[in-house]
């Protein structure tokens, strides 16, 4: 077993003290003392130096049967980090190696060596292997060109457009060739935020009607694929707009994530027939065989500067609940992290 000069036997982790109803609160936290235990045949001690909040983690906070399995209460939450190796038992990773895993909401993780994905130095900072080179950078990559089968030409629609994955999509869609993209955003400082980062038109959803505005920013052309992170009243708008043929990734609901009534939009679904629209819900979890491919793209849109990526960061654990929270009103640009 190779180890850091002092391992240490104890962590502070985030643990879920109630279930929130709505939107989630403080009380709905807990920070507490864990003991780590002593590493078994194969697994990693880590010193997470950087965690990932996102939008899906509502859902699991609730006590429903979902794609991923609830939190449960009073034991730490889970998620993205990524942090240095300090203690090893596996032949595979040594100390001081940084590697990706799924044990967030604390400051040290024991985790499987065989679940962990390697950082390579000098790509990008160690950040962003949880937002452009990560889970979110896939996000995009997949399900505009796999999921909504974006073709060079498309008139390419993005709601939550600043947010981790929106304004990757983006970027990624102007880079691949798109002849018009649209984003929408919630404040003005990021509609020209937006606008720097190489969208056509931006637009504050909080100005008018979703609808008005886009069909304004489309144009009499009207958008050929949606990819939707918001849900609600711009899936609505975006039926209406897209072209014979269209395309939707359904990504995201953040509209609707604290909603304690049913949704009442989309009221217009029926126009999917006329207009032969596809409408493909999709998980990243469904999407790693393209991983590779991702990386190596990415890769080169960075080095070049086709892409460029925002992080909003918030230092220290005991702030994490208050991150995620920010996240959900939106207080974010681009990947909201916490640096532990």
């Amino acid at each position: 077993m190779s180890t850091a000069t002092s391992t240490p036997t104890e962590t502070r982790e985030i643990q879920l003290a109630s279930r929130p109803v709505g939107r989630p609160a403080p009380e709905n936290f807990r920070l507490a003392q864990a003991e780590l235990p002593e590493l078994a045949e194969g697994q990693l001690l880590v010193k997470n130096q950087f965690m990932s909040v996102d939008p899906y983690m509502r859902g699991r906070m609730n006590d429903v049967k979902s794609y991923s399995a609830p939190f449960r209460l009073d034991a730490a939450l889970d998620g993205g980090a990524v942090g240095e190796v300090i203690a090893s038992r596996s032949d595979a990773h040594k100390v001081g190696d940084v590697v990706v895993h799924q044990l967030g909401w604390r400051e040290h993780a024991v985790v499987d060596g065989a679940a962990t994905t390697p950082v390579p130095s000098g790509l990008a900072p160690t950040s962003a292997f949880l937002g452009a080179l990560g889970m979110t950078g896939l996000t995009a990559y997949a399900g505009l060109l796999k999921v909504a089968e974006f073709k060079e030409g498309d008139v390419v629609f993005v709601s939550g457009a600043a947010g981790a994955v929106g304004s990757m999509v983006g970027q990624i869609a102007k880079a691949m060739g798109a002849s018009k993209v649209i984003g929408s955003a919630g404040s003005p400082e990021k509609v020209a935020r937006l606008l720097e980062l190489g969208f056509d038109a931006a637009f504050n959803y909080n100005d008018a009607p979703v609808l008005d505005q886009l069909k304004e920013a489309a144009g009499e052309r009207g958008i050929d694929v949606y990819f939707d992170n918001v849900g609600g009243e711009h899936l609505d708008a975006a039926l209406a707009t897209l072209t014979v043929g269209g395309r939707v990734a359904m990504c995201g609901a953040i509209a609707q994530y604290n909603s304690t009534e049913p949704s009442v939009a989309p009221r217009n679904l029926a126009v999917a027939i006329g207009k032969q629209l596809t409408l493909r819900g999709f998980l990243v979890g469904g999407q790693r065989q393209h991983a590779a491919e991702f990386a190596q793209k990415m890769a080169g849109w960075l080095a070049d500067g086709s892409v460029s990526y925002d992080e909003t960061i918030v230092d220290g654990l005991e702030n994490a609940p208050q991150a995620f929270i920010d996240l959900l009103d939106g207080a974010n640009t681009g990947k909201m992290l916490v640096r532990l």
